[in-house]
């Protein structure tokens, strides 16, 4: 205590208030120690506590998504957390004890509220001194970023309020007072609402298709429609993404992603109908941009249509996977090598086979792709708030299906029962676990490849892919099959996934499922990494293996298992007789038919032709 106290006198001089003042506050303050690493406070939470480092000192630092920017170092007498003096808002950054331990002293938010009520000279020449302090602050950062290309806007602010009270909102940004909160409330997976193209424009749909039919059921004016139908058709042209800032996990059944679709429409509707962001007695993000819908309608009906048209981009990744394989099928369909069964020699076969096998698995995941995804074509709106259409006028729904499936071009159908429709998630579900068959196939095709191209000297050896990268920082000349390990580890991924979303499925209770959310990151995220897996596997691995046809050829003529394609010419007990000596004594089956004269060279090798070797009679 003695230590803060003796660190006042200047900055009371400096605000013009007695040091006996400044102290009575302070006082009421306590002492804090934090241990070396330990966090004062992370961003996205809220202010608690206006502070002054008193020993040690603290790194204030930017990024909770696996980067952080180290933004400043605070030492001895530095205030810290003085954003709680001017506005509601949580920590825009976080705080650790940086080496060794810290000291802080901090000051409640109540003493602080207590002392804006009765000493509001004293509150706000404090606020003045903090004030200055982060001018500071704000004048070394510009002066670190003065070589960037890349500048914030410095902007002016509108107020706007929701149940909970009022915020103060850039005039620069599109969303609102509901979206800042999510911000707040869900900084969780660093994964925001824009990073998903697919699913901001289905709320644009979403929005748009609602808008036609309000307006021609009545429900709005023209004027406030047309305003609406183009902002959509704005984000629908890829403009105003980056006002969709909510993270993707959130509570609230997606009412944050709806808020957030509905704001950034309304703000930007009010500026083409020639009024001012916020100006909601013109444009409502909830009354007009939202008539006749609820989240509980508008927001499956949005991750729907972005798992439609990010599904079709999936298949069409895996057609290319396809047809890679089927090109190299046609490339190695004469080359023999051994087929194996447990890791054990098997009989022989081609290598085009082996090829045209793959090819084939992932034109059946493709085939069960296109079948899961027809389910997801049934939306709900109209549903409203549980499925019984409470404040939707009558053939709304009916009307908002036929306009949505108009601007999407999609074959989209009302739910034969809404309130089903509201509540079930078994679609999703089924779409996960199909998007799952199709890694296990997939991944199963990368295990084959690096058994195959294992080596190249103690290993199987019969491909080679193509060398992406060193594979080793202390093996020289080492090369790793780094595509087909990355594409399983993707594969491994989506099957994780897919038991999320089945939990997530099941967790919808009576008329709603809460945790719906999840459900669209995990199917949009999986969809697209499975896509770009599909495109990395074909491109850059399929596309550049070569086969080592020597290589797989003695495998055959050396293996065992090749007296079971000779059964039929010398029988059953020669060819025992073969294998038995071929294991004894490390010969080869083909020698030792040759030595014993069983079969003549011309006969032996007419034998082990492909043709003979792969196809029936």
């Amino acid at each position: 205590m003695a230590n803060i106290m003796e660190q006042l006198e200047a900055p009371a001089k400096a605000m013009g208030i007695m040091v006996d003042a400044l102290a009575a506050i302070v006082k009421r303050g306590k002492e804090v120690r934090y241990e070396a690493g330990e966090y004062l406070f992370h961003e996205s939470t809220p202010r608690e506590w206006l502070g002054i480092v008193t020993e040690g000192s603290v790194d204030v630092v930017r990024g909770l998504h696996g980067r952080q920017t180290h933004l400043a170092t605070l030492t001895q007498g530095a205030i810290i957390s003085e954003g709680i003096l001017l506005d509601e808002g949580a920590h825009g950054s976080s705080a650790f004890a940086k080496g060794g331990p810290a000291v802080v002293w901090e000051i409640p938010r109540a003493v602080l509220e207590e002392l804006k009520e009765k000493k509001p000279d004293i509150y706000y020449r404090v606020v003045a001194r903090v004030a200055q302090r982060i001018s500071n602050r704000l004048r070394m950062a510009s002066e670190q970023l003065a070589d960037r290309a890349e500048q914030a806007e410095i902007t002016s602010y509108r107020k706007e309020h929701d149940s909970l009270g009022e915020r103060e909102i850039p005039n620069s940004v599109y969303y609102g007072v509901q979206t800042v909160r999510a911000m707040e409330n869900f900084a969780i997976s660093g994964v925001p609402l824009r990073n998903f193209a697919h699913f901001v424009n289905a709320l644009a749909y979403v929005k748009k298709g609602a808008a036609l039919a309000n307006a021609e059921l009545k429900c709005l004016d023209e004027h406030r429609a047309d305003a609406i139908v183009k902002a959509c058709d704005e984000i629908l042209a890829g403009e105003l993404h980056e006002h969709f800032p909510v993270d993707m996990m959130q509570g609230g059944a997606g009412t944050s992603t709806n808020m957030n679709a509905n704001e950034v429409i309304a703000n930007r509707g009010l500026e083409l109908m020639g009024h001012k962001k916020g100006e909601y007695e013109y444009l409502h993000p909830n009354d007009h941009v939202n008539c006749s819908q609820s989240t509980n309608d508008a927001y499956p009906t949005a991750i729907k249509i972005a798992v439609i048209l990010s599904q079709k981009e999936t298949v069409a990744a895996m057609g290319e996977l396809r047809a890679a394989l089927t090109a190299k099928a046609k490339e190695f369909s004469k080359i023999l090598k051994m087929g194996r069964t447990e890791n054990q020699d098997a009989v022989p076969m081609t290598l085009g086979q082996e090829f045209n096998a793959y090819a084939g698995m992932v034109a059946s995941a493709m085939a069960a792709m296109e079948k899961a995804i027809g389910e997801l074509h049934e939306i709900n709106m109209g549903a409203t708030a549980i499925g019984t259409g409470l404040n939707s006028p009558k053939g709304y729904a009916e009307l908002v299906t036929r306009r949505l499936a108009e601007v999407t071009g999609l074959p989209l159908q009302k739910a034969v029962d809404l309130v089903q429709g509201t509540q079930d998630s078994g679609a999703f579900a089924q779409l996960a676990a199909t998007l799952k068959r199709a890694a296990v196939q997939v991944s199963k095709i990368c295990n084959d490849l690096r058994w195959m191209g294992s080596g190249p000297r103690c290993g199987l050896y019969e491909i080679q892919l193509p060398p992406m990268q060193p594979g080793s920082s202390i093996m020289p000349g080492k090369v790793n099959p780094v595509i087909p390990e990355l594409v399983s580890q993707i594969c491994y991924q989506v099957i994780g996934y897919d038991v999320t979303v089945g939990m997530a499925s099941e967790a919808s209770e009576l008329e709603l499922n809460m945790a719906e959310p999840i459900i669209a990151y995990d199917l949009l995220h999986g969809l697209m990494i499975f896509k770009n897996a599909c495109i990395t596997l074909a491109a850059r691995c399929i596309n550049g293996i070569k086969a080592n046809e020597q290589r797989c050829m003695d495998y055959v003529t050396n293996s065992i298992g090749l007296v079971t394609a000779l059964n039929p010419t010398i029988g059953y007990e020669k060819s025992a007789s073969i294998a038995k000596e071929a294991l004894a004594t490390g010969g080869s089956v083909y020698d030792l038919v040759l030595k014993k004269g069983w079969l003549t060279k011309e006969q032996l090798d007419a034998l082990l032709s492909p043709e003979h070797m792969t196809e029936p009679g």
